[in-house]
């Protein structure tokens, strides 16, 4: 009999507030609030016997922390989380990682580049933007109004919404074979939505971790930003994702960081390859006369941006520019009013 293929849901429902639902023997699915248009982030609790191993957290905010304490009260029937596993660096996975070590005992689990980029992140709490971060505002040709409203107010911080970290991490990499819940998983490692993305294949069974290196029905943002502005997460997303869909496999039950577990990994992700080459092909078609960053968000989008959406989709656009600049697809010269224009070489 042949298997159908394609995206399938098991759960059209997520687990309301406070609840949990059970995927697999010994795997419950979380789901905490987010102040934002995605306005959730799910998160996993793996039964360890006399505790729980939990993949991700939430933002920290009085609200989750009430939110947890219900979980852990209720679906998690009172029994202690001794290892939080932090899939990325992200705030809305990492957010509440130190409030878990620090009150709760848990140990930290996660990438070198994950803690590090959390704990200088957390630790880096500004009160304006700093000059290096609206220079680079003004080369990717920001919205005047919009970069005049940035220059003045407080930009969003780290430590907003991520607990203090204590010093202290159990280092993931690439070939790892760690035991949570009773299951042997393989690491593998992703990149381009956050660099050293951790996501975890279990060896006994169809379970995989994916936090939000594989998400369905949306595409990771995938951002350049002033901390880096040379790097090419295009090109990292792109090979991650090829490498990644080798072991992918119709039965495989995905647990991603954001909508709905699904199976038909293999489908899914051809789409995310074919989603990005889509974009390129339509991004290079419209730079045929120069245009920054600010000018592109129609080819790449297809949708209008509104201002909530605007900074995700500002560093998204330069990331595609960069990527066609740096494979040799377009040239790159800089505006008399600094931002970086890219043509398409033809």
């Amino acid at each position: 009999m042949t298997t159908p293929k394609g995206i399938r849901y098991p759960w059209g429902t997520p687990p309301a507030e406070g609840e949990a639902i059970e995927v697999a023997p010994g795997v419950l699915w979380l789901r905490l609030p987010l102040p934002m248009a995605l306005d959730h982030v799910n998160v996993y609790a793996l039964d360890e016997g006399d505790s729980w191993t939990i993949v991700d957290t939430g933002f920290s905010s009085k609200r989750g922390r009430a939110i947890w304490g219900k979980l852990l009260a209720g679906p998690l029937g009172g029994k202690p989380v001794s290892r939080v596993i932090v899939t990325h660096h992200h705030p809305d996975h990492v957010g509440l990682a130190g409030w878990f070590q620090s009150e709760h005992g848990a140990e930290l689990w996660t990438t070198r580049t994950a803690w590090l980029f959390s704990r200088m992140l957390q630790l880096d709490e500004q009160a304006i933007p700093t000059q290096e971060t609206m220079a680079f505002y003004r080369s990717a040709g920001m919205d005047p109004e919009i970069f005049a409203k940035r220059a003045q107010e407080r930009p969003f911080n780290f430590a907003d919404v991520v607990y203090p970290m204590p010093l202290g991490f159990h280092r993931l990499k690439e070939g790892d074979v760690i035991e949570i819940g009773g299951r042997s998983w393989d690491v593998r490692m992703g990149n381009g939505h956050s660099p050293e993305h951790a996501t975890f294949w279990s060896r006994d069974d169809n379970l995989v971790l994916s936090g939000d290196q594989i998400l369905p029905s949306i595409s990771s943002n995938i951002g350049v930003y002033a901390t880096e502005p040379g790097a090419d997460p295009v090109r990292d997303w792109l090979e991650a994702c090829e490498r990644l869909k080798t072991f992918a496999r119709e039965d495989h039950l995905v647990l991603g960081g954001h909508k709905l577990p699904f199976t038909g990994l293999p489908t899914r992700m051809r789409q995310l390859i074919d989603n990005h080459h889509g974009a390129l092909d339509r991004l290079l078609a419209y730079i045929d006369t120069p245009k920054a960053a600010g000018d592109c968000f129609v080819p790449l989008f297809k949708r209008a941006i509104g201002p909530s959406e605007y900074g995700l989709a500002l560093v998204e656009a330069i990331a595609h520019l960069s990527h066609l600049y740096q494979t040799g697809q377009a040239s790159r010269t800089k505006r008399d009013d600094g931002a970086w224009v890219y043509q398409a070489l033809r």
